[in-house]
């Protein structure tokens, strides 16, 4: 017989439909696992942010049939697509979510989508269900940034999240669906066309509405592909497809999905998790940052402001994170300077360290006035190659330098298990009982054996507030 060559859309619909959970390596598993939590760790706390207060009011404008949860609130229940919008949201409120190579957020266009999807579901998904989906949307977002040699660097004119997350929530939500393969197909074709988001808007309140809108849209074009909705079967073969936000598109079809032994991604390139709630490359500037303190501090016995002349930083370039006076906390989360100026003056940069208060302090403002930025040649725009140097130059004549080529977090020295746990465990309880915490780590952690993972929202509910009125009606 004829060997049948598919199309490149053609190949991402069947292996959306065909990919199943006996090709789930347990390297692949493990990694999701750890993403899963993550992701719901900073989800949790970012509940608490006023951005992600705003997209609720907004949201609560809507009802439906369908109801499905909203992490961090024992009381309020959404129409599943506004479930993950705001909680796709309430993921990068404080740009805390993981990030991959090439350079985007995975998780939190994904996981959001699914755990509204699950609630509505007439047969409830196992564990090992959602791992699956989670997977699919993971790898389709992976597949198709490598279709790109520009999408390796840093960012300079969108936002990725917003081309390839919305792409990856479609075929996560498709597989959850059980969606046909030309269903599959249309479910990227419709996402394809609520695709995209300027990087104009990052530093803003607006730059979560990114990951919330993927997470939103993507579940969406599955389910319309699910009632008949048809788009362009070649969405990803053409350049006038998904080939319009990249200069140098060139598609590939996707690995042969029926072989037992599929290959994916996640298992050859992992993610990073962060450890403070800033922009990806911070954690260099941050890292060096400390260690060009301590070198001064051993020097001579004690760190003072009065004794900085002047500070260099020596980073990549990139434009939209080069803020040398942040008025806000998403534009503090976005700098250099700020960063690198928080460590020196605190000697640690934590959640606290973003409100206005830190912000507008006077030392602050006189430290930034002493910073400047150089862009080495060989200090490449990529998240796989970047470095951060810093420089501190002193009144008494010498200077304290010190360079970070890899941080604790970055996929080539990731968190230990410990803590990773660790980090969920900070965020979480903000907002959950500790009984809450508990149960989602177990959840977690057990997935693949967990029968029913709707009961993920029920936990994602148990907040603090609803513990104190529960002790109360007992009493």
């Amino acid at each position: 017989f004829p060997l049948l060559i598919l199309g490149i859309t053609e190949s991402f619909g069947a292996g959306i439909h065909a990919l199943n959970t006996s090709q789930l390596t347990d390297g692949v598993i493990n990694r999701s696992k750890r993403m899963m939590l993550d992701t719901l760790g900073v989800g949790l706390l970012g509940t608490r942010t006023a951005v992600f207060n705003k997209a609720l009011k907004y949201s609560q404008l809507f009802t439906s049939r369908e109801r499905s949860s909203v992490w961090g609130q024992s009381d309020i229940i959404l129409p599943p697509h506004y479930a993950a919008f705001v909680n796709g949201i309430a993921v990068h409120s404080m740009d805390f979510d993981d990030t991959w190579h090439p350079a985007t957020h995975p998780s939190g266009a994904v996981l959001p989508a699914l755990l509204a999807l699950v609630e509505t579901l007439p047969s409830q998904p196992s564990g090992l269900d959602l791992l699956l989906a989670f997977n699919v949307g993971i790898e389709v977002q992976g597949r198709l940034m490598r279709f790109s040699k520009e999408a390796y660097n840093i960012p300079e004119r969108f936002h990725p999240p917003s081309v390839v997350g919305v792409m990856g929530s479609a075929a996560a939500s498709a597989k959850l669906l059980r969606l046909s393969p030309e269903q599959c197909i249309h479910a990227l074709a419709i996402a394809a066309s609520s695709a995209g988001a300027p990087l104009a808007n990052a530093a803003t309140q607006t730059k979560p509405l990114h990951i919330g809108n993927a997470a939103r849209r993507g579940l969406e074009a599955a389910r319309l592909a699910q009632i008949g909705l048809k788009g362009n079967p070649a969405i990803l073969d053409l350049d006038r497809g998904l080939g319009v936000y990249y200069k140098d598109y060139s598609p590939s079809a996707m690995a042969d999905s029926a072989v037992r032994a599929y290959k994916w991604i996640l298992e050859d390139q992992d993610v990073a998790f962060k450890r403070i709630p800033t922009h990806l490359g911070m954690h260099w500037v941050v890292d060096a940052a400390l260690a060009a303190r301590e070198k001064l501090q051993n020097a001579v016995g004690k760190f003072d402001l009065s004794q900085i002349r002047h500070v260099t930083l020596r980073v990549p370039p990139s434009k939209y994170v080069n803020c040398p006076l942040p008025a806000t906390e998403h534009q503090a989360r976005h700098s250099f300077q700020f960063n690198a100026c928080t460590a020196l003056l605190d000697n640690k940069v934590t959640v606290a360290s973003f409100g206005d208060a830190q912000i507008g302090r006077s030392a602050m403002k006189e430290l930034l006035g002493k910073v400047s930025l150089e862009t080495p040649e060989d200090n490449l725009p990529s998240f796989d190659k970047m470095y951060c140097e810093v420089e501190i130059a002193t009144h008494q004549g010498p200077s304290y330098t010190a360079r970070c080529d890899t941080f604790y977090g970055h996929w080539r020295k990731p968190l230990t298990l410990k803590h990773l746990v660790e980090k969920f465990s900070v965020n979480a309880s903000s907002v959950l009982c500790t009984e809450g915490v508990e149960r989602v780590i177990d959840v977690i952690g057990n997935i693949e054996r967990v029968a029913d993972c709707s009961i993920l929202g029920s936990y994602l509910r148990m907040t603090r507030n609803q513990e104190r009125l529960d002790r109360m009606r007992i009493l």
